[in-house]
């Protein structure tokens, strides 16, 4: 029967217990309450368990009505607790109550843990995606940086392009304004070159025309001082004349006294004597007609022989024989030194002698001398030449050249020696050509220095004894000539009549002889000068002179040291090549034993050198001519 009522009051409890568990679940946002008999002691008194039972019910009785609960299963509950209460076996049942609320407490802590851990969980959730926020915020912050950077770099390097490209534009600008000013400096360097050389031109033309008018005024100086001295010489020889006279007066005045006497007794003889009369008239007609038909005879045979053998005065050198059997003498002499001229001949390879010339200057002379010669054969008219260039640099032995090796005789003359004759040149210059007919294989005249005489007719200090002789050999020229070649050299084309020009079929320039001509002309002249021919007309003109000539020995000087020269010399003339190796002979033969090194043979050289650049200064500087 107790073990009956136990179990009903057990199940009673257990039914207020899930009852008071309901009502905690539906109320989780409330605070939690337990029944006030979970807090009381088991060793309290049963009336104080009742009291609090009921004070309790009443408490959860009046919760249960403000929370809007129905408070009727509250009550059942507590009629339970009072009858458990009443029971015997309070003790068991409260205990297993405890137990229960224990396991209960034990399960709500676990379930708090759990809330606990899902609400850390959540809270980790949270910051999990606070954290992920926050990248994805420094993600977006350093995109929006790196695109930031990205735009503010592509501003740069557009702006960066900009400034390059305006740079550039203003570089291309500079550069065209450097290439504007360049072309304007070139222009006025130029337009400055054109203006010095012009005013060089003209300060060469009026230089000329000063040193034409220096030569006319001194020669008529001269002119006037032979004048002069000729009569202060006339006069005193006409003081002495007159004592003279005075002397021989007296003494004819006595002579004639004496021979008229004679002759008054002469006379008387005659007239005496009819016979002596008549022998004395014959002879004396006899001796007038004998000196009359002599003095006459001997004029005409000498203007007969002056035509045949005569030179003219302004021929200064000529190949044709100026009396008859010279020809034969000069055939020997060259017989007898034969042996020298063929040795200077052997020491030069080329085409024209002892001429050293750029090779095509070279073939176009041995081509003019071939057209000459066949010229001549062919009977055709001869062509006329012009030569020009620096002075010494071949014109008058490329002339006689030419002569020689196209069968002509050779005549040089010079435009300064018809200047000062006046109004004699035109009657030289036409017994030149007069002369230069007589020969028989035809005549090369070679003019040196042709702007002398043949310059323009324009000119305001050209005299009119000068025009005279420039027309006079312009009207002996007119026509093409099967006679004479005529060969003009001048160092100033430019000054020449256009009239003079126009007779001119061949114009060759003769510029000063490069260096490969140089290192010819330097050996050609040291075997002339130190080596070879000196020797020979030293052994020559040895035998007949007491003094036997001393050698010269070269040491040292090789092909290397030669073209060092020629490499030195640059601007020489082959005149001036020729002047350098006859100052090393000099300085040689200043040696006790005449020995060339190359020491002494670059010494002279400097020198030589240094004083051809003094030369050309002074030129330029208009002290003397070059």
């Amino acid at each position: 029967m107790a073990a009956s009522r136990l179990s009903s009051c057990v199940a009673m409890a257990a039914a207020v217990a899930s009852l008071s568990t309901l009502s905690d679940r539906a109320y989780a946002d409330s605070p939690f309450r337990f029944f006030p008999f979970y807090s009381s002691s088991s060793s309290s008194p049963q009336g104080d368990q009742n009291s609090n039972s009921r004070s309790e019910a009443k408490a959860d009785a009046e919760e249960s009505k403000g929370s809007g609960f129905d408070p009727e299963s509250l009550e059942r509950g507590a009629k339970a607790l009072r009858e458990i209460n009443s029971s015997p076996h309070a003790k068991q049942v409260f205990q297993v109550m405890r137990k229960q609320e224990d396991t209960r407490l034990a399960e709500m802590a676990a379930e708090k843990a759990h809330f606990e851990a899902i609400q850390a969980n959540a809270d980790i959730e949270k910051q999990r995606k606070l954290h992920e926020e926050q990248r994805d915020l420094i993600q977006q912050q350093a995109q929006a940086k790196a695109q930031m950077l990205r735009y503010e770099d592509e501003l740069a390097r557009k702006r960066m392009q900009t400034d390059h490209e305006v740079q550039r534009k203003h570089n291309v600008e500079l550069v065209r304004m450097q290439e504007d000013s360049s072309t304007r400096k070139e222009q006025a360097r130029r337009a400055t070159e054109e203006q010095i050389q012009a005013q060089q031109r003209q300060t060469e033309k009026e230089r000329a025309e000063i040193e034409r008018e220096t030569i006319r005024v001194k020669a008529m100086a001269e002119a006037e001082g032979r004048a002069h001295e000729a009569k202060l010489t006339e006069e005193h020889n006409r003081k002495m004349l007159i004592e003279r006279i005075n002397g021989e007066r007296e003494k004819w005045l006595a002579a004639i006294n004496t021979t008229f006497s004679h002759i008054e007794g002469g006379f008387r003889i005659l007239l005496t004597d009819r016979n002596k009369l008549l022998m004395t008239v014959g002879g004396a007609t006899a001796l007038a007609a004998g000196v009359y038909t002599t003095r006459e005879g001997a004029r005409v045979m000498w203007g007969y022989v002056n035509r045949i053998l005569g030179q003219p005065s302004l021929i200064r050198e000529s190949s044709i024989a100026k009396f008859p059997g010279s020809e034969l003498i000069s055939k020997a002499k060259n017989k007898v030194f034969k042996y020298s001229t063929s040795a200077g001949a052997a020491g030069s390879k080329n085409g024209l002698g002892n001429i050293v010339l750029h090779p095509s200057l070279e073939r176009r002379i041995q081509q003019l001398s071939r057209a000459t010669s066949n010229t001549k054969t062919h009977q055709a008219p001869f062509r006329n030449m012009m030569f020009y260039g620096p002075p010494g640099t071949g014109k008058t032995l490329v002339a006689r050249e030419i002569a020689q090796k196209s069968g002509l005789d050779y005549a040089m003359m010079t435009g300064g020696d018809v200047v000062p004759l006046g109004a004699q040149a035109v009657t030289k210059i036409h017994q030149i050509f007069d002369w230069a007919k007589k020969s028989n294989k035809g005549l090369l005249l070679f003019i040196d220095e042709a702007d002398a005489f043949l310059c323009e007719r324009n000119s305001t200090h050209m005299s009119e004894a000068q025009r005279s002789a420039l027309n006079a050999l312009l009207f002996r020229t007119g026509d093409q000539s099967r006679d004479i070649v005529l060969v003009l050299a001048t160092n100033r084309p430019g000054d020449l009549d256009s009239a003079v020009t126009d007779r001119i079929d061949e114009v060759i320039e003769f510029p000063l002889p490069g260096e490969e001509e140089r290192h010819k002309l330097l050996k050609l002249y040291l075997y002339k000068y130190l080596s070879g021919e000196s020797d020979q007309n030293a052994a020559k003109w040895g035998l007949f002179t007491k003094k036997k000539p001393q050698k010269i020995t070269i040491k040292d000087v090789t092909d290397d040291v030669i073209r060092e020269a020629a490499r030195k010399t640059e601007g020489f003339s082959g005149r001036e090549i020729a002047k350098l190796m006859a100052s090393i002979q000099a300085a040689v033969y200043g040696r006790p034993d005449c020995v060339l090194d190359t020491q002494l043979f670059m010494e002279i050289v400097d020198y030589k050198v240094t004083e051809h650049h003094q030369r050309i200064k002074l030129a330029a500087e208009g002290g003397v001519p070059a």
